[in-house]
């Protein structure tokens, strides 16, 4: 399995990251480096995390590591878009991002289309170098490429074994939009299922570490979340995990197209 998947701007992204979702500000400084001294070499952050202060501590001077961060659904609008970047710019003590997201599309706001133009030129100035978005549906997408003829590199979605958007896939593949997966553990609740559990002894591993090579397998980008050195270093390991072609079968029959954990996309 690739560590690095390739996005269609050319630019390449670590295949695991660590996520900073709930990791408090105060603590994110040392989780963040803890991270990077296991190996990570994506951190992703957001606005809404409150936390991108305390990532840019744990980052340091390192300029060796992917850095992304995401825009709030109160800062959507093309001018209130750029402002919000800005800010997150200086909280992350940068000159600029890998990746920066839209965090929600929000439909009922109406704005998302004008926020994608405000993240392509933030892309053309070179200050976000990459650009993309989180929980967008096809329908999302396609109003913004249409719009803009600019397809995102990524799309960060919940996605697991429970849920595992299958739909949002295909239409990834066909815009070679990397699917990069929130929530990739189905916030725990797919640990002790009896095939995930079996499946982790067979092969020798966590159950996380099954889930997790069932998303690489899949050429799907992960960003697990996890605040001790030892459980940072063990999803880490994920890499390493060799699933059989039936390992991933059985995997891929847990699916429920009713198994979203989290907010519906289309009814914010």
């Amino acid at each position: 399995m690739p560590d690095m998947l390739t996005m269609n701007d050319g630019r390449t992204i670590p295949a695991i990251g660590f996520g900073t979702y709930l990791v408090p500000d105060a603590d994110a400084g040392r989780i963040t480096r803890a991270a990077l001294e296991v190996g990570y070499k994506l951190v992703d952050t957001a606005a809404f995390y409150g936390n991108e202060r305390g990532v840019a501590a744990g980052l340091g001077d390192r300029d060796d590591i992917f850095v992304t961060t995401k825009l709030w659904r109160s800062d959507m609008g093309h001018d209130s878009t750029l402002r919000a970047f800005d800010t997150s710019l200086e909280k992350l003590g940068r000159d600029s991002v890998d990746l920066y997201l839209i965090h929600w599309p929000m439909p009922s706001l109406g704005t998302y289309v004008e926020t994608w133009k405000a993240l392509v030129r933030l892309r053309d100035e070179g200050r976000a170098k990459s650009i993309g978005v989180s929980n967008f549906s096809p329908g999302h997408l396609r109003a913004i490429i249409d719009a803009t003829g600019v397809a995102p590199a990524l799309n960060q979605i919940e996605l697991h074994p429970g849920f595992q958007q299958r739909e949002a896939r295909a239409f990834h593949a066909e815009h070679d939009i990397v699917t990069q997966s929130w929530g990739p553990l189905g916030q725990g609740t797919l640990l002790s299922h009896p095939e995930i559990v079996r499946i982790a002894q067979a092969r020798g591993c966590t159950p996380a570490q099954a889930i997790l090579a069932w998303h690489l397998h899949h050429g799907l980008a992960v960003i697990p979340k996890a605040s001790s050195r030892e459980r940072l270093a063990s999803n880490l390991a994920a890499h390493a995990v060799s699933l059989t072609h039936q390992d991933i079968a059985t995997i891929d029959t847990l699916n429920d197209p009713e198994g979203r954990l989290g907010p519906d996309p289309d009814k914010l």
